[in-house]
């Protein structure tokens, strides 16, 4: 099992209700993939750097998850099928990083 983040941006003319049927969609393909999920986040509507798909903002989300690495390329998979999604990037944490993200995700329960 290994530590995995992912970070996906997801078409700004989707309603509320889309989004997190989306969201919770992907959430439960990697939990029925045998995934284990550690944190989520909203991180709401931003402003792009760069257009994509002649979009200017996204809604952005992050996984933080352990889940065999086999299933990353499945769940990629289905991002590249979802016309929702606009970009989406997965990364392999290692222990400096599931540290940092630790207590990254410490300060936000402080600042709640």
């Amino acid at each position: 099992m290994n530590h995995y983040e992912t970070v996906f941006i997801l078409n700004p003319v989707l309603s509320e209700d889309q989004i997190k049927e989306t969201v919770k969609k992907y959430e439960d393909f990697l939990v029925s993939n045998g995934a284990k999920m550690i944190a989520k986040e909203d991180w709401g509507l931003k402003k792009l750097a760069y257009p994509i798909q002649n979009k200017k903002s996204g809604f952005y989300h992050l996984f933080e998850y352990t889940v065999p690495g086999e299933v990353i390329n499945a769940l990629e998979v289905e991002f590249r099928r979802d016309e929702r999604f606009m970009r989406y990037l997965t990364v392999a944490l290692d222990k400096h990083a599931i540290s940092w993200a630790e207590r990254r995700r410490v300060k936000l329960k402080q600042k709640a």
